[in-house]
């Protein structure tokens, strides 16, 4: 089937408006299959497609869906910053507080019109951390390919939830970063065998310097992701948990590799239930097609 109407959102673009991550949006056909929505990622020629529904859930949430060009993603950070975007643009207003029902859950979404873009920023909810068993780590470590000289020196490799988990793994800096090359069928394997979503390779923050990432997802067919918007989150409360601080604000920069720069924004903070999260993006939405 075609999808006539579908708008591709540069989501998390740099400050400047460069760069973020190609994501088309579409309103949700009810007669379309999941194969259908599958489809609209390459039709498109991006690694993620969100699907506005219509109407609201019972809780005030509007639905919203997100697929890969192999799997339904029970979550999107950088897809919810496109998909608020272009809510916004369908209203006259300068801002929009909603609320969005994706993955079983419904959480607060704000957009907000900027002279370059449209910034937009939503709660992630309670992300849960534990350390990874040995061969679990061992496992997702091999495949990244790391050298003894690119591990972060005091900082480790954590599994991080905010619905589905995923391996953060420090580095020592940008240069061993961008030295990662990682075999993609074992690191496929390792985390499909631990069920992880994928693999969140980051260099810290450091004083006024974002940090750094990239995002490695092969299994759900996402080799290397522009913006990984809920791993950010993910590490602004491993950085919460790991320093004792109240709150935690990040920014971290990813997309170099692939010619596409894009910055996603994060804040933590320590509560009666545990550790919660917002993460933010600035959008940049393109005509339709």
């Amino acid at each position: 089937m075609s999808w006539p109407d579908v708008t591709v959102v540069d989501a998390c673009v740099r400050r400047d408006g460069r760069g973020g991550s190609p994501t088309a949006v579409t309103d949700d056909d009810p007669t379309a299959t999941d194969a259908d929505r599958r489809a609209v990622t390459a039709a498109a020629g991006t690694s993620h497609a969100a699907f506005l529904g219509p109407g609201r859930t019972p809780d005030g949430g509007r639905p919203v869906r997100f697929f890969t060009a192999t799997a339904e993603l029970s979550g999107c950070g950088h897809g919810t910053v496109a998909a608020q975007a272009v809510r916004l643009t369908r209203t006259a207003l300068g801002e929009l507080n909603d609320r969005q029902h994706t993955g079983g859950r419904t959480f607060d979404t704000i957009a907000i019109r900027r002279p370059v873009g449209i910034e937009v920023w939503f709660d992630q909810g309670l992300v849960e951390l534990r350390d990874p068993a040995p061969d679990e780590r061992a496992a997702i470590v091999a495949a990244l390919g790391l050298t003894a000289d690119d591990p972060h020196p005091t900082d480790a490799p954590r599994i991080a939830a905010p619905g589905t988990p995923r391996m953060l793994v420090p580095v020592h800096d940008r240069s061993a970063l961008l030295r990662v090359h990682p075999h993609l069928g074992r690191l496929t394997a390792a985390c499909r065998r631990y069920g992880l979503l994928g693999c969140f390779v980051y260099a810290p923050p450091a004083g006024e310097r974002p940090g750094a990432a990239r995002m490695f997802a092969p299994a759900i067919g996402v080799d290397e992701d522009v913006a990984n918007a809920n791993s950010t989150g993910c590490l602004a409360a491993h950085l919460l948990d790991t320093t004792g601080a109240q709150t935690v604000m990040i920014e971290v920069e990813q997309g170099d590799t692939l010619g596409r720069p894009a910055s996603v924004l994060a804040s933590a903070r320590r509560g009666p239930a545990g550790i919660t999260t917002r993460v933010g993006g600035l959008a940049v939405v393109r005509d339709g097609h």
